[in-house]
Parts: structure tokens; C-alpha cells; sequence
């Protein structure tokens, strides 16, 4: 089983930037393809970023083009979110996924998640 922590959320304004966090357990982290996703209240998960095994692709929603980074560290067995000029429509709670289908965008993909982090981000 993998187990997958989430950290590095919190309140910020608009235009500031944030990294977060998914350390993963386990010594097969690099057989894994890690997404991160995010879900608003009422709302569906909705796909935010997805990363191959040893990076060599990656995949974002056009929401956060040009803003949001995924990158992985296979030997810390660590995937991070690089957030950059935030804004208020990204507040949301972000999860940590893991699965086997490369540049997969959807939550059937992933069978490992996270608890979440939340992101509050004031206009």
C-alpha cells in the first residue's frame, strides 16, 4: 500500500505563491505516476497536474498554465506543487494521488490519495 501525506497549504493572498508537499511511502515510488487534484466544496475533484515516473512528462489543466510546477524527487520519494501568482478560484482543498496511467486526468486513474491540504488564497 502506498500512503501519501500532503503538506505546505495555507492562507495566502492574491498573487503570492506556495509550495506543497506529497511524501509517499514505500520503496516503489518511482513505479507510480503522481497527479495532484483539487476540490472546492460542492464541487467535483477537479484534475490540477500530473507527472511520469521519473518526470519526463507532465501534464497541466489550462487553469494553472504558466503558474502551477509539479516536479518529483524519486529519492525522497516526495512529489511537490510549486504555485506561483495565486488566485482567489484556487482556493480549494489539494490532494496527492498516485496511479499507472501516464498523463491520466481523471480520479479513476489514481488508486492511492492523500488526506488533502487546503489552500485559501484572499482577493
Amino acid at each position: 500500500q502506498v500512503q501519501l501525506v500532503e503538506s505546505g497549504g495555507g492562507s495566502v493572498q492574491a498573487g503570492d505563491s506556495l509550495r506543497l508537499s506529497c511524501a509517499a511511502s514505500g520503496r516503489t515510488f518511482s513505479s507510480y505516476i503522481m497527479c495532484w487534484f483539487r476540490q472546492a466544496p460542492g464541487k467535483e475533484r477537479e484534475f490540477v497536474t500530473t507527472i511520469t515516473y521519473n518526470g519526463g512528462r507532465t501534464s497541466y489543466a489550462d487553469s494553472v498554465k504558466g503558474r502551477f510546477t509539479i516536479s518529483r524527487d524519486n529519492g525522497k520519494n516526495t512529489v511537490y506543487l510549486e504555485m506561483n501568482s495565486l488566485k482567489p478560484e484556487d482556493t480549494d482543498v489539494y490532494y496527492c494521488a498516485a496511479g499507472r496511467r501516464p498523463g491520466a486526468a481523471y480520479v479513476g486513474a489514481y488508486d492511492y490519495w492523500g488526506q488533502g491540504t487546503q489552500v485559501i488564497v484572499s482577493a
